[in-house]
């Protein structure tokens, strides 16, 4: 008989490790079977390569977000969005200060991360559903999927990925943490574990459940030592306005990674 299974999505790390350790650890307190992460491992804090070391420690997987590849290949922008010119040149500076200090190593690391996992937590011999990871969306890892989009649009990424009734398609990007059903299909945004964008400070993560039939998916929050991050840039030479959303858990000063 096909046991019950769970595993954990993190996604939009952005180099904050005391957010990404507080998590690791909160996974390990709630006993789960696996983890994945879905990508933007980088950017706007100042642990790059000991986030991205310490999920490789950790053993787990994931796919690769808009800042990991576009930091692994060198590319003029990191494909993050901005509503004005001072959210354009915040988020200049971000890449332009990773993209300097990310080591061979970790560049090497996010170059190799796949674009989309497939899950089968009944095994790929198995008819079961199937958990599809990507960052942004099943075309591009920069669109942003927010819950603004209309369920026309959710079908049409559901295509792209041949996404069935029973699936569940899990993301990120955003920052924002949402789910939604839309024919038999759960779509999820798993939220920012270094980033929040929905006022809350504390990590966003979540929990994908399997109990033979379905794959469900919740929420989690997890509290971490935010000064400890906000210190981190404010020690650095990355810009202060990074601390101060930390602190709010998003601002209207902030992008998407």
């Amino acid at each position: 008989m096909l046991s019950a299974w769970r595993c954990a999505l993190i996604a939009d790390v952005h180099g904050n490790l005391p957010a990404l350790e507080a998590v690791l650890e909160d996974i390990e307190r709630h006993g789960l079977d696996a983890a994945y992460h879905l990508g933007d491992l980088v950017g706007y804090a100042p642990w790059p390569d000991e986030v991205v070391a310490k999920l490789v420690e950790a053993g787990i997987p994931g796919v690769a977000g808009n800042y990991d590849s576009t930091v692994a290949t060198d590319a003029e922008h990191c494909g993050c969005r901005a509503e004005n010119h001072e959210q354009e040149a915040l988020a200049h500076q971000s890449y332009t200060w990773t993209l300097a200090r990310v080591s061979p190593e970790t560049k090497a690391r996010l170059r190799a991360l796949p674009f989309r996992i497939d899950v089968r937590p009944a095994g790929g011999h198995h008819s079961g559903p199937t958990l599809r990871l990507i960052h942004g969306a099943p075309t591009l890892n920069t669109l942003y999927w927010d819950e603004s989009r209309s369920d026309d649009f959710a079908r049409k990424m559901a295509g792209k990925l041949g996404a069935r009734e029973g699936d569940t398609v899990a993301f990120g990007h955003t920052h924002v943490p949402w789910k939604r059903e839309v024919d038999g299909i759960l779509f999820v945004n798993a939220g920012s574990v270094g980033r929040p964008k929905d006022g809350d400070p504390r990590a966003s993560w979540a929990i994908a459940s399997w109990d033979g039939e379905g794959i469900d998916v919740d929420h989690v929050r997890t509290e971490y030592d935010v000064e400890r991050a906000a210190a981190g840039i404010l020690e650095g030479d990355l810009p202060d306005a990074f601390a101060e959303d930390l602190r709010l858990g998003g601002t209207k000063r902030e992008v998407a990674g």
